[in-house]
């Protein structure tokens, strides 16, 4: 704590300050006493606003080096392999073109919203996700915790994905593609593959070697465990240092998906049945609007393409100067999502539509072969006109006796699937088609890397900014603690590196994320509208911006959002109840993927992830209503933040405050007021920031960084007798008032 007396200004605050205690001289011959709360040890990477100026806020908190690093930042983390493989598929299935209509308004209605809400407050109060609820009362401290323990989740299986592109990378480099060509035994093609097809034996055999059931795990598979292993290095060292090394990864991750995206863009809509393939997926089917499903996977996609609720939005807003114009950035990155998701939808079904050609070019051949067997055709060379001719004279009697195909291109197209089936099996028995394969493997995969560590790097930025939110880890090097926390993930991920791996990962996927995520995002929303006050984190907004959020954002996040949200979460708990939960086992012996249901043990787990991912929201307001659990009263988490004036405090300020210059102006940062230049920490591992830089220039003092927060510190030796803080010695008494949480 500092103070300041005689008018010298001490060290500048940065917002976490009670309420000033008369600023200036009374002219009496005594003097005000302004009481500060230290801020938090923080470190910064560099400057934001050049060597001349100050950057806006607090200067010992991490910051990003430029607008374009975060905006890529954010952009690399929002878009995912969702994107890919999950937006085209829903498209596909739920009315083309018309699925556009739900998407869109769910993206207004909900997504944006809930974007800038978590944006908004980190950018706010410059916390991680704890801090932030901390703050706005202790009673929902338990909101950053469920936040983390759902994000160490999905952190461990979503690294997995990243595993196997890893494997499925190495392996573009092999020509031809070691899952263009069925592997031979005996100078004949291995009876599983066969009955399935190159690309799906090479995924579940070659790459799995997947286990009959999830009972059955089948061992380590050793060159799995190798790649997680590689996985979880680079992880390590793009995010050990937080965004110092993470941000100057991002103009990659975040970057390279679009050219590539473009490059199969350009080489897709040259190919034959690009244009069938684009036609079947985007010609709307409006009746499907009728469908409630619809709607809900519209909200779904739109709640987890935009990576709510993982403290991941929070942390990085609390990056960002308290001045930056965080709605535009929330309009801008929702824009360049919903568009991305359709782009990359256009060149996913451009080059299935040119597979899904081939497909029915083979199959009339083999129709062709066996109309010229029995003499309907005179040679392999007709035209169509005269095959369909030959094709209508048959009974069904000819056609099942002989055996012909159903040579469909809706049946073609409608087989595409969704996940890892379109990435690892579907679409790379696309990439084979294509001439000089190996090199759209690469891309293709390299693109999928990129993509994956984008994600990966802003889920992990969410959990451990959190993590770093607790007072004992900051005393401990931020490589330390990265490095425990990949270990642990690594550990955890092993069991996804046996046979039953793959099963594991979508139990996950349906459990570990899902109700916990929502849960989690209903209740920030209830937090920032109804208990910190839409009026209030209105003006936050304002004073940020310059932008009054009006009636769109106030209905939203006031009644839209939430009943929104309320609906995702009674859907997908009803869904778990109603529907019996079941997962695609592989079936060697018939080449097939066949539904079984989860045995109870698993289910157990399943409802135990669950539970750990809301658990602590109840547990933490229960253990703080009653008092069973003391409030942490430390500044360093959140839970004491500046109050406005109240009855009780407004005779301590002067009123003629206001006409004194900035100097002495407290309000504040995130309210446009000055920026502390002080810094408490000066970790080794960081570069100086650039308020150590300006103050060692200006020759500054700085306090003792071992001082303790709650110390008084006075200039020019001037003490506080008791004659000085007399009530008859001032024109007017001051009052402290002490509110116990």
């Amino acid at each position: 704590m500092t103070t300041k007396v005689d008018g010298v200004p001490g060290p500048r605050n940065n917002g976490h300050e009670m309420a000033p205690l008369n600023t200036r001289a009374r002219g009496d011959g005594t003097h005000g006493v302004t009481i500060m709360l230290s801020p938090p040890d923080r470190s910064s990477i560099g400057s934001r606003d050049g060597a001349g100026a100050l950057p806006d806020g607090d200067p010992d908190r991490a910051a990003w080096s430029g607008k374009m690093q975060f905006f890529l930042s954010i952009i690399g983390y929002s878009v995912g392999l969702g994107n890919i493989w999950r937006f085209p598929y829903l498209c596909q299935q739920n009315g083309g073109g018309a699925f556009l209509i739900p998407f869109m308004i769910m993206l207004i209605l909900e997504g944006i919203p809930l974007f800038l809400i978590e944006l908004g407050m980190g950018q706010r109060m410059r916390l991680g996700a704890l801090g932030v609820w901390n703050t706005i009362h202790p009673w929902l401290g338990g909101i950053g915790i469920s936040s983390c323990i759902v994000t160490l989740f999905v952190a461990i299986y979503y690294n997995v994905i990243i595993t196997w592109c890893f494997y499925y990378f190495f392996n573009s480099f092999r020509y031809p593609l070691p899952w263009a060509v069925c592997p031979q035994l005996n100078g004949t093609d291995v009876e599983e593959c066969e009955r399935s097809s190159e690309t799906a034996y090479f995924w579940y055999r070659t790459t799995l070697d997947a286990a009959p059931s999830i009972d059955e795990t089948g061992g380590f598979k050793w060159w799995i465990v190798l790649c997680l292993m590689l996985s979880w290095t680079v992880v390590f060292f793009i995010v050990m240092k937080g965004i110092q090394s993470s941000g100057k990864v991002v103009y990659f991750t975040s970057l390279f998906p679009y050219i590539v995206l473009t490059i199969f863009f350009i080489r897709g809509i040259t190919l034959k049945g690009a244009g069938a393939g684009l036609m079947h997926m985007y010609t709307p089917k409006v009746e499907k609007l009728l469908e409630p499903t619809v709607w809900l996977d519209a909200a779904t996609q739109v709640f987890y393409s935009f990576g709510l609720a993982f403290g991941s939005l929070i942390a990085f807003g609390s990056y960002n100067t308290p001045k930056n114009n965080c709605v535009r950035d929330v309009l801008l990155v929702s824009v360049c999502n919903a568009i991305t998701a359709i782009y990359a939808s256009v060149v996913i079904f451009a080059i299935l539509g040119y597979k899904a050609t081939l497909g029915v070019d083979r199959c009339i051949q083999v129709n062709k072969h066996i109309l010229v067997k029995h003499n309907l055709l005179p040679s392999m060379d007709v035209d169509n006109s005269e095959y369909e001719h030959a094709m209508a004279s048959l009974n069904d009697t000819m056609t099942k006796e002989w055996e012909f195909e159903k040579c469909s291109l809706e049946d073609q197209l409608s087989s595409a699937a969704e996940g890892t089936g379109l990435a690892f099996i579907v679409f790379t028995e696309a990439i084979v088609e294509l001439p000089g394969s190996p090199f759209w493997a690469v891309l293709f995969f390299t693109m999928l890397l990129s993509l994956g560590l984008g994600s990966q790097i802003g889920i992990l930025e969410g959990m451990l900014c959190t993590i770093f939110d607790i007072d004992i880890f900051k005393r401990i090097r931020k490589p330390y603690v990265t490095g425990v926390v990949c270990a642990f993930c690594f550990s955890v991920g092993l069991i996804f590196t046996t046979g039953a791996g793959e099963y594991w990962l979508k139990m996950f996927d349906s459990f570990a994320g899902t109700i916990g995520l929502v849960v989690v995002a209903l209740m920030e929303m209830i937090a920032v509208i109804y208990i910190y006050g839409h009026e209030k984190f209105t003006e936050d907004i304002y004073q940020m911006t310059g932008i009054r959020p009006g009636l769109y954002w106030q209905m939203t996040w006031r009644y839209i959002g939430p009943a929104i949200m309320g609906c995702i979460l009674l859907s997908s708990i009803l869904s778990m109840l109603l529907r019996n939960p079941t997962y695609g086992a592989w079936n060697g012996e018939l080449g097939i993927v066949e539904n079984k249901s989860y045995p109870n043990w698993v289910m157990g787990i399943a409802l135990a992830m669950i539970i750990a991912g809301v658990l602590p929201m109840p547990v933490v307001f229960l253990l703080r209503r009653f008092q069973i659990l003391k409030v942490d009263l430390d500044i360093h988490q959140g839970s004491i933040r500046r109050n406005e004036t109240t009855a009780s405090t407004k005779e301590m300020i002067d009123e003629d405050d206001d006409e004194d210059d900035d100097d002495d102006d407290f309000s504040g940062p995130a309210l446009g007021g000055p920026v502390n230049v002080r810094s408490d920490s000066d970790d080794e591992d960081e570069p100086p920031t650039m308020g150590k830089m300006l103050a060692k220039k200006a020759g500054s003092t700085m306090s003792s960084p071992h001082s303790k927060p709650q110390q008084l510190q006075f200039k020019n030796q001037h003490h506080l007798t008791p004659d000085v803080l007399s009530p008859g010695s001032r024109k007017k008494p001051f009052r402290m008032e002490v509110v116990d949480f």
